[in-house]
């Protein structure tokens, strides 16, 4: 595996070089076009902060991989080519070509603040290229069994939906300086290692890419940033982690191979899978922003941006390592600590009250009208107890 030091090195130096000298440039685009992300909403910060550093990432991410391919043609560095374990053939420029359709669709929202659904058209048209070029799932393997389940027709939307969920995971969570993007390095280097111990040294030229271009924005990321991801960086980076978990699996998964990416990106999973539960048990819009994510939860808990944030970074590096340990054990240890991980991440999130509602339907008496109202409203409180006597957690066996 010692030959394939310099060429993952190579990839990362250049991505993490290439971050450092584009983010300021980025800020620059972000600031004359005004992209700007003004306080308010979800976000915490207190002062306007220009976006579009997703330009950062993605020409890091393009410049990692023209730098492979540049030394292995004219230096004879090894080539990162697909496994040898598989016959799948993957058409990289269509998967390119997805990688650019996703950036595309979040620097036009950056600009021009799309609404949920040209955004998702936007997602699941990249999602589809992508997946045209062969970044598919076929056949599951059951690790218990052996058994082969061959998922035909449906790899083609599964894993379209598999993408376009992975993308919107880490839009989701990006609320706070350096979160989305600090929590995307961590995981990109996981799936290095996990990738590169599998023999896929596609997924983990993908990942160590990623890794450095990431680890080059958070210069500027982290609080106090100078600069956010926006939607062109959160985007990209959950469809390049999706993609990266695809290339890692090469067609065949076995269920471990699909659980493991899963593992790694847990945060933000809980993350929108409990703002999902959290909005549905308030009766509120799915896509209504609210301030009941983790990183807020975590601040209500006393806790300030910085260490809010290197809390969910050490929060990510246990699954992370849980992960690794888990593609190299027997089954039943592999049961024994996915079950430990998800154990202590549900009382994490059970201890920040994730599926709390945050906004709740009020009705005003001198209006008349049925009211949205969040925590510091005065209504919130009558509204609050209204809500948990009428939608118990644990109602009485005999209700």
């Amino acid at each position: 595996m010692t030959q394939w030091f310099a060429p993952f090195f190579g990839i990362f130096a250049t991505s993490l070089i290439t971050a450092l000298l584009t983010t300021p440039v980025a800020r620059r685009i972000a600031w004359k076009i005004g992209s700007v992300d003004y306080p308010g909403g979800r976000r915490v910060n207190s002062k306007p902060l220009p976006r579009m550093g997703g330009i950062a990432v993605f020409v890091a991410l393009i410049a990692g991989l023209l730098f492979q391919l540049i030394a292995s043609h004219f230096f004879g560095w090894p080539r990162i080519v697909p496994s040898s374990v598989t016959t799948a053939r993957l058409n990289y420029p269509l998967i390119v070509l997805g990688f650019s359709l996703v950036f595309l669709t979040g620097i036009l929202d950056d600009c021009f603040s799309l609404n949920p659904k040209q955004k998702l058209l936007g997602q699941v048209i990249a999602a589809s290229v992508a997946v045209s070029g062969g970044l598919v799932i076929d056949i599951v393997v059951n690790p218990l069994t052996n058994e082969a389940i061959e998922l035909g027709w449906a790899t083609y939307p599964i894993t379209v939906v598999y993408l376009v969920a992975y993308s919107n995971i880490f839009n989701l969570i990006d609320g706070l300086d350096g979160l989305a993007s600090g929590i995307a390095c961590i995981a990109s280097l996981t799936m290095w290692v996990v990738s590169t111990m599998a023999g896929h040294l596609n997924g983990a030229a993908l990942s160590i890419a990623l890794a450095g271009a990431t680890l080059g924005f958070l210069r500027y990321n982290f609080n106090p940033a100078s600069i956010i991801l926006g939607d062109s960086g959160s985007l990209l980076i959950g469809f390049a982690l999706g993609s990266i978990s695809l290339l890692s699996v090469q067609r065949v998964a076995g269920l471990t191979s699909i659980i493991v990416p899963l593992v790694i990106s847990g945060i933000p999973i809980i993350d929108t899978f409990s703002a999902i539960v959290r909005r549905g048990r308030a009766h509120v819009s799915i896509g209504q922003a609210d301030k009941g994510h983790i990183h807020h939860r975590l601040m209500d808990e006393g806790f300030n941006q910085r260490q809010t944030v290197l809390f969910i970074y050490a929060w990510t590096a246990m699954l992370s390592v849980g992960s690794i340990v888990m593609t190299q054990v027997e089954v039943i240890p592999r049961i024994l600590i996915f079950c430990v991980l998800i154990v202590a991440s549900a009382l994490f999130a059970m201890r920040l009250h994730l599926f709390r509602p945050v906004l709740l339907h009020h009705y005003n008496p001198e209006t008349g009208a049925d009211e949205l109202v969040a925590p510091q409203d005065e209504a919130f409180e009558e509204a609050a107890e209204q809500f948990e006597e009428e939608h118990p957690i644990f109602p009485h066996a005999g209700e």
